[in-house]
């Protein structure tokens, strides 16, 4: 396993896996405490490295009107 690679349990990830509006999802702060990180964190580095992400990894839900 490479260096900064984590191994987490399948059933501790699909713990935390949503159905929002139809699309699974995982909460930023369910995410950032499976990589033992802060949320602010996990949400800088993600900011940060956009680049390194596919454009749907990240999106802020709002309020049907």
């Amino acid at each position: 396993m490479a260096k900064h690679e984590v191994a987490l349990p399948a059933a501790q990830v699909e713990s935390v896996i949503l159905t929002v509006r139809g699309h699974k999802v995982i909460l930023d702060s369910d995410l950032a405490a499976l990589y033992g990180v802060t949320t602010r964190q996990l949400n800088q580095q993600v900011k940060r490295n956009q680049d390194r992400f596919p454009n749907d990894f990240a999106f802020v839900l709002r309020r049907r009107q």
